[in-house]
C-alpha cells in the first residue's frame, strides 16, 4: 500500500509539473516566405492564429525569414498577406513543446491560378470532378527540433501579372448561326490587380462577305478571404445582317457566378446568365446554372448538376488551350416566318465520380427538356418564307427543330497511360429528334420530327510528342441510326467529344524565341469524314442537310504571352 500511495503521489506531481515544463519550453514558428518566383518577400506580415493566441503579428527580414516564438504547445493557423499578393492560409500547424515548426510559405497572385493556356499534362487538362480544390494548397509541414534545416514546403511558380494569347484563324468552323467566320482574329487578356482581383478582356472579330462580326467579353473575379471567388462578365455581340431581308443581329449578356466549399465536404457552384438579343424584335431569357458536390471520400464525389445551356465546345480538346473564344456562349437562334426564336433548355444530372489508381469513373444519369431547338443544316438554301436562318460567315443555316424531352444514362471511363497519353471511353444511351421518314421537306421538319432512343460509343485519346512538344487529340463518336441532335448533348465530362471523327493539333514553331511569349501553330478538323447528314428537300427542289455537326476545317496561328 506504502508503495501504491508513492507512485499514485508521484504521478499527480509529475502531472502538476508538466503543465509548468510546457509553460517554460515554448515552441517557435517559423520560415520564409517568397513569391512565385522564388524571390523572397520583405515586410510580408505573418499572423498566428490560435487559441493560446489570439492574434501574433511578426513580419518578415530583407531575406524573407520570420519567427513566431514564445508560442505554447497547441494547434496554430498562420495567415500571410503582402501587398499585391494573394493572402496565403495554412491550417492545422501543430506545435510541440520546446520544438520548432518550419512552414515555409510561398505566396502567388490570383492570376497564376488562371493560366490561358497551361504547359501540363492532358490528364492534368480535364477538370475531373473528385480533386478537392484545398488539397493543391496545402503546405507539407514538418516538426523538427532548434537544429533541424529547414524544409521548403512549395514549389516556384510563374510570377507574371498579365498574360494573354493573340490567335489568327482560318477555314470552315461550320456550327451554324452566330458562331465563328470563316476568318477570325481573336484575342484574350487577364490582369491580376490589387492582389486579389482579375480582370479579363477577350474578342473575336470575324470577317466574311460582308461587315466584320465582331464579339467582346469583359470579366471581372475576386477572391474572397472565405477562399470563394465571385464573378461578373459583360458579353456585347453583334453581327450584321445575314440577308438583305433581315436586320442585324446584336445581344448583350450579364453573366454572374459564384461558389462556396463547406469544409471539404460540400462544394456549390451557382450563377446566372441575362441575354437580350435585338433582331426583329427583343428577346429576353434567363439562363440560371450550378453543381452541388459532396466529396464522400477523397476520391469519391456526388454531383448534381443544372444547366440550361450546352457546355463549352472546347472542353472536347481535351486540354485548355483551343484558342479563348467568346462565341461558345453565343444564344442559339432560329426563325419562324420572320419571327425570331431562343432556344430553352433545362438539364438535370446526378453522377457518381470515383478515381481508382491511374482510372477515373463516372456514372450519371440525366434528363433534358429542350423547346424550339435549333438545328444546323448546310447547303443551298433561300429565305422566301422567313423559316431559315442563313449564316454567310460559317455556310450553315439554322432551322427550328420540334420540342423534345428524355432521360439518358453516362458511362466514362478515363485511363492515364503515361504522363504524356491519356485515354478516354464514353457510352450514352438516351434520345434525339430524328426524323419519323425520309424524302421530308425543310418546312415540314417540325412536322416529321420525333424522339428516338439512341446509342453511342465514343473513344478519345489525348497525348503530347515528347521532343517536338505537340499536344494532340482524336476523337470518334458513333451514333447507331440517323439522329438530327447529338446523345447527351449536356455532356460536360471528360468524355465529351464532337460527333464521328476529329482531330486536333498545337504544335510551338520553332526558332521564334525572339517573341515575348511563345508561338504556335493550330489545326481542328470536325467530323472529317462528313458522316451523320440527313437529306432533306430544300424550298427551290435542292437537297439539303440537317447535322449533328457540320464538317469543318480551320488553323491558323496563336501567340501566347
Amino acid at each position: 500500500m506504502l508503495i501504491l500511495r508513492k507512485l499514485g503521489f508521484s504521478m499527480l506531481m509529475l502531472g502538476l509539473a508538466l503543465p509548468v515544463w510546457s509553460a517554460d519550453n515554448p515552441g517557435t514558428i517559423s520560415g520564409y516566405v517568397r513569391g512565385g518566383s522564388g524571390i523572397p518577400q520583405m515586410g510580408a506580415m505573418v499572423e498566428v492564429l490560435g487559441a493560446a493566441a489570439h492574434s501574433l503579428k511578426v513580419f518578415t527580414d530583407e531575406n524573407g525569414f520570420y519567427s513566431a516564438a514564445g508560442l505554447l504547445p497547441g494547434v496554430y493557423n498562420l495567415k500571410v498577406s503582402a501587398p499585391t499578393f494573394l493572402p496565403a492560409l495554412r491550417e492545422h500547424i501543430g506545435l510541440h513543446a520546446g520544438a520548432t515548426t518550419i512552414v515555409n510559405v510561398t505566396l502567388s497572385k490570383l492570376f497564376d491560378a488562371m493560366q490561358i493556356a497551361p504547359a501540363r499534362s492532358p490528364a492534368e487538362g480535364d477538370d475531373w470532378k473528385w480533386v478537392l480544390r484545398s488539397v493543391s494548397n496545402r503546405p507539407i509541414l514538418r516538426v523538427v527540433d532548434d537544429h533541424s534545416p529547414a524544409v521548403a514546403a512549395e514549389s516556384a511558380k510563374s510570377d507574371r501579372e498579365l498574360k494573354g494569347t493573340l490567335s489568327f484563324l482560318a477555314g470552315s468552323p461550320s456550327e451554324g448561326f452566330g458562331s465563328a467566320s470563316d476568318m477570325s482574329t481573336g484575342f484574350s487578356m487577364e490582369k491580376s490587380i490589387f492582389s486579389s482581383d482579375t480582370i479579363g478582356l477577350r474578342g473575336n472579330v470575324g470577317y466574311g462577305s460582308s461587315s466584320p462580326s465582331s464579339v467582346l467579353r469583359a470579366s471581372f473575379r475576386h477572391k474572397m478571404d472565405d477562399g470563394s471567388e465571385p464573378s461578373f462578365a459583360v458579353t456585347m455581340r453583334n453581327l450584321p445582317a445575314p440577308d438583305i431581308t433581315l436586320h442585324s443581329f446584336q445581344a448583350l449578356a450579364l453573366t454572374t457566378s459564384d461558389d462556396l466549399t463547406l469544409g471539404d465536404v460540400l462544394e456549390l457552384k451557382f450563377g446566372s446568365e441575362l441575354q437580350t438579343i435585338q433582331f426583329m424584335g427583343r428577346v429576353t431569357t434567363f439562363r440560371p446554372f450550378g453543381t452541388a458536390d459532396l466529396h464522400l471520400s477523397p476520391n469519391t464525389v456526388l454531383e448534381y448538376g443544372y444547366a440550361t445551356s450546352e457546355p463549352d465546345s472546347r472542353m472536347n480538346k481535351g486540354f485548355d488551350s483551343a484558342p479563348a473564344d467568346p462565341n461558345e456562349s453565343a444564344p442559339r437562334v432560329s426563325m419562324t416566318g420572320y419571327d425570331p426564336t431562343v432556344e430553352h433548355a433545362h438539364h438535370q444530372e446526378l453522377s457518381l465520380s470515383r478515381r481508382i489508381g491511374k482510372n477515373n469513373l463516372q456514372v450519371a444519369a440525366y434528363m433534358d427538356r429542350v423547346s424550339d431547338p435549333a438545328l444546323t443544316g448546310v447547303g443551298e438554301f433561300t429565305t422566301d418564307n422567313g423559316n431559315v436562318l442563313p449564316d454567310l460567315y460559317s455556310g450553315t443555316f439554322t432551322y427550328q427543330g420540334n420540342d423534345f424531352h428524355t432521360q439518358g444514362v453516362r458511362l466514362v471511363l478515363q485511363r492515364q497511360f503515361n504522363s504524356e497519353l491519356t485515354g478516354t471511353f464514353d457510352y450514352g444511351y438516351g434520345g434525339v429528334l430524328d426524323l419519323a421518314q425520309s424524302n421530308v421537306s425543310l418546312q415540314n421538319v417540325s412536322q416529321w420530327s420525333l424522339t428516338r432512343k439512341r446509342q453511342s460509343v465514343a473513344g478519345k485519346i489525348t497525348g503530347i510528342v515528347p521532343r517536338s512538344k505537340t499536344r494532340w487529340m482524336a476523337s470518334y463518336r458513333w451514333v447507331n441510326g440517323e439522329a438530327l441532335t447529338p446523345v447527351d448533348m449536356f455532356n460536360a465530362s471528360a468524355g465529351r467529344a464532337d460527333p464521328y471523327l476529329n482531330l486536333f493539333f498545337r504544335q510551338p514553331i520553332p526558332g521564334t524565341g525572339f517573341f515575348p511569349g511563345h508561338v504556335e501553330a493550330i489545326v481542328d478538323l470536325r467530323n472529317l469524314l462528313a458522316q451523320g447528314y440527313v437529306p432533306v428537300l430544300g424550298h427551290d427542289g435542292h437537297t439539303v442537310y440537317l447535322v449533328q455537326s457540320a464538317r469543318a476545317v480551320s488553323g491558323g496561328v496563336a501567340f501566347t504571352f
